[in-house]
């Protein structure tokens, strides 16, 4: 099951990050296996999921951003029960330890802005056990230090905003590129 995770991200690097409706229509029109759900609320986000599934991809949820939930683990046996979605997406490893519980596919994002924030980074991924990593801001430099770090796959989001830094990202070994950019999407 995994294996064929790593063979989408590798064979369809670009994975649009939606935020709102427009977002949501401009992916189903794309290309892209895997879409990550930035927004949402406890009303609509199985309407998102199932959109997005009916057009052939992937929904990862992003279980921090979504409106009218608690940020406890019950919001993801309730998004395991009442959508179809593949994976939850969380900065917060208990969440994504209670997703993997739940046979959910898992990336947990660090926002790496500082040192402690890196040197934290193998204590995380020991409680979360996470399927990939996603790293903001996803450059270069930060890309080959973690890669030092872990053998997981590395998603690079944050401020990937154009060709260049598609490049750039993938080129220092990331396995894949995360962005709200609808013109990165096209790539």
């Amino acid at each position: 099951m995994i294996n064929s995770l790593y063979r989408i991200l590798e064979e369809n690097p670009i994975i649009p990050g939606i935020k709102d409706d427009k977002g949501l229509n401009d992916v189903l029109k794309s290309d892209c296996k895997i879409v990550f759900i930035l927004y949402g609320t406890v009303l609509n986000i199985s309407e998102i999921v199932q959109k997005i599934k009916d057009s052939g991809k992937m929904a990862f949820i992003n279980v921090d951003l979504l409106e009218g939930f608690s940020h406890k683990e019950i919001v993801v046996e309730y998004l395991k029960q009442n959508t179809q979605a593949d994976g939850i997406l969380s900065a917060k490893a208990s969440m994504l330890k209670a997703a993997k519980n739940q046979g959910f596919y898992t990336i947990h994002r660090f926002f790496l802005i500082d040192s402690l924030s890196f040197h934290n980074l193998d204590r995380q991924i020991k409680i979360s056990k996470p399927d990939c990593i996603e790293i903001l801001p996803g450059w270069p430099k930060v890309i080959s230090w973690v890669t030092e770090k872990s053998e997981l796959p590395i998603i690079a989001g944050g401020l990937v905003c154009d060709k260049d830094d598609v490049i750039a990202a993938l080129k220092a070994r990331a396995t894949a590129i995360s962005s709200t950019n609808a013109e990165v999407w096209a790539m």
